[in-house]
């Protein structure tokens, strides 16, 4: 069985997620999305949040699993038997940051390779900050996250002003 490991934030997931979700899909037999526990970043959304955000999104394909984990991506590959690492790319600026990854993740684990994926053109200029920043101000950003997103930074926000 090939299985992909697709690593990141997801704080929250964004539709560029889900197209890069869906076509890392068609690629491998298993895809675990792997939500990162990292403690040196103040996350809008709980661990549990972003899982739940992310397997309600995720629904229609049949072989993604939705986890978590913290410390060296290096281990978690070589716990879940991974083949490879999914990384999706919107810029040139994500792909010397990506590159760079990739080099030291080769280093760690040879017997692992990293896919980039392009992002299709609606989604390259979409990240979680700015989805984030936009709903902070009150901007619509339903044609960037997936409907329960949208509802999870509505409450969120709500809920942060008081």
């Amino acid at each position: 069985m090939r299985v992909a490991v697709y690593p990141g934030s997801f704080d929250p997931v964004t539709n560029g997620h889900i197209d890069i979700i869906e076509k890392s899909s068609r690629l491998f037999d298993r895809i675990i999305i792997a939500v990162v526990h990292n403690v040196t970043k103040k996350a809008l959304f709980t661990l549990d949040e972003r899982v739940a955000f992310i397997r309600e999104s995720t629904q229609h394909l049949e072989n993604i699993e939705v986890d978590c984990f913290s410390g060296l991506l290096a281990n978690y590959l070589r716990e879940k038997k991974a083949c490879a690492i999914v990384r999706g790319l919107r810029s040139m600026t994500d792909f010397e940051y990506e590159m760079h990854m990739a080099m030291m993740n080769k280093r760690l684990i040879p017997e692992v390779d990293t896919i980039f994926i392009m992002a299709n053109a609606e989604h390259v200029f979409v990240s979680s900050s700015g989805v984030k920043e936009a709903a902070l101000l009150g901007g619509d950003v339903s044609s960037l996250v997936p409907p329960q997103v949208k509802i999870g930074l509505e409450q969120k926000y709500k809920q942060l002003r008081g």
